[in-house]
């Protein structure tokens, strides 16, 4: 049986929410499914996406993002892509495009291997996945590769300062890629993004750090946590973890845009 709580919380997006101010209670899950909602938008309108755009969702989910899309932006041509054959069946079942003119369509695929062809797209996004990509400098050239001259790539992340990078490649190792998350890559610091566009052709549009509009997800993270099984230590700790180097100021969240130059 599903629990109706976290279904509420989680039937359309599966990140974290944005809040404009810290609330003095957890979330509920209504108010947590709309904070997801909002960080949704905030990272496709880091793309300036635009009616008649053609736009590919990596990491899609359960296909909330493109919802979100298709609600605001007419005559668009929405793709989701993601690895887990399953989410994209729960994504095409609940996801509908409500604009005149609107398409959508779903490709179970490796986003570091888009079965997509050359300079096809307007954007690319990817909402607080990269992390579990394979290979993030493959995926940044994919990304150039299937965008159009002038096409947009626009991502979140939680970015570590240098510091702490000892602490997230050991969080890395087996048993913690085994954990609650899986198997998470939280090494990439805002140098080695900055190097890893420029290296596949990209130019920085826009880079903005919301680390604070995204504190209250983890007090809701831990009012959940007794409702996880055998899963609860593992994501109790590993929450733990990114929150406290959150507030900290060791870990920031982060959206970042590139743009392929071009027409």
């Amino acid at each position: 049986m599903e629990d109706t709580e976290i279904c509420e919380a989680f039937g359309r997006h599966v990140h974290w929410g944005y809040w404009d101010r810290e609330p003095e209670q957890a979330p509920t899950s209504a108010e947590f499914a709309r904070a997801a909602e909002r960080l949704s938008r905030e990272v496709w309108e880091a793309a300036a996406i635009r009616d008649g755009d053609r736009v590919v969702d990596v990491g899609c989910g359960f296909g909330g993002t493109l919802a979100s899309i298709g609600a605001q932006r007419s005559g668009v041509s929405l793709t989701g892509v993601n690895i887990d054959h399953r989410q994209l069946t729960r994504a095409a079942r609940l996801t509908k495009t409500t604009r005149a003119g609107n398409t959508l369509a779903w490709l179970c695929a490796d986003a570091c291997a888009l079965p997509l062809a050359d300079a096809v797209c307007d954007v690319v996004l990817a909402v607080e996945c990269i992390f579990h990509f394979p290979d993030r400098r493959r995926f940044f050239a994919e990304a150039w590769r299937v965008l159009k001259p002038g096409g947009r790539l626009a991502l979140s992340d939680f970015v570590p300062v240098r510091v702490l990078l000892p602490a997230t490649a050991a969080a890395g190792l087996w048993p913690g890629s085994r954990g609650f998350y899986g198997k998470v890559d939280m090494r990439c610091t805002a140098r080695r993004y900055a190097k890893l566009a420029a290296e596949a052709g990209f130019v920085p549009s826009f880079d903005r750090d919301i680390t604070r509009h995204t504190l209250p997800t983890y007090p809701f993270l831990r009012r959940l946590s007794p409702r996880l099984g055998n899963l609860r230590l593992s994501a109790t700790m590993e929450t733990l973890f990114a929150e406290l180097a959150s507030r900290l100021g060791l870990l920031r969240y982060r959206i970042l845009a590139f743009r392929k130059p071009g027409d």
